[in-house]
């Protein structure tokens, strides 16, 4: 992602939940987002026309049962960005800043939900994992690094799912590299 607009929409909590939702449930309309995200059906739509305008979501028309309904979707399933790519506008690396740490905020309020509710699914206990590692890398390795972490990611992610009875559940995986000391 190298659009400014793109990101200053997804610093917003509810686009970012709305972002989500499409993402794990597919294409879905606004009051269907709105009953996922917890808000009314008009802000819903109002966060849609900004992701829209931002080309982060588009209509998905061919969805609609007729005319008055309209069904969304995401223009690409995975976002990806670099602050780097926005050094020469201060507002975009603002907007990258926020965005950020809005995705922070989440994938720690996402770790503290499971850690309070993993009892509940013991199937899952065995299966969720949490790892940390400290290496000593270049830039250039920590870039090459991440490029096969996020491919196997992004490949897992858009895999045809088997229909092979099993049931599947919706799973948050991240993971985050930067220089730091022990």
């Amino acid at each position: 992602m190298t659009d400014a607009k793109a990101l200053s929409a997804m610093a917003n909590p509810f686009r970012s939940r709305m972002m989500d939702a499409l993402k794990v449930d597919g294409p879905s309309t606004a009051s269907g987002l709105a009953a996922r995200t917890g808000q009314a059906v008009g802000s819903a739509s109002h966060h849609l026309k900004v992701l829209n305008e931002a080309g982060l979501v588009e209509e998905a028309p061919e969805l609609a049962k007729d005319r008055r309904e309209r069904w969304w979707k995401l223009v690409d399933p995975g976002t990806r960005w670099s602050r780097a790519d926005f050094a020469s506008d201060t507002a975009a690396v603002t907007a990258a800043y926020a965005a950020e740490a809005l995705a922070l905020q989440r994938q720690f309020e996402r770790v503290q939900e499971w850690n309070a509710n993993a009892a509940t699914v013991p199937e899952w206990d065995d299966a969720a994992f949490a790892t940390q590692n400290w290496m000593r890398l270049s830039p250039a390795e920590m870039r090459e690094m991440a490029e096969e972490l996020v491919e196997i990611l992004v490949r897992w992610s858009r895999r045809d799912v088997p229909d092979d009875g099993v049931e599947r559940e919706s799973v948050f995986v991240f993971a985050r590299g930067f220089p730091a000391q022990p």
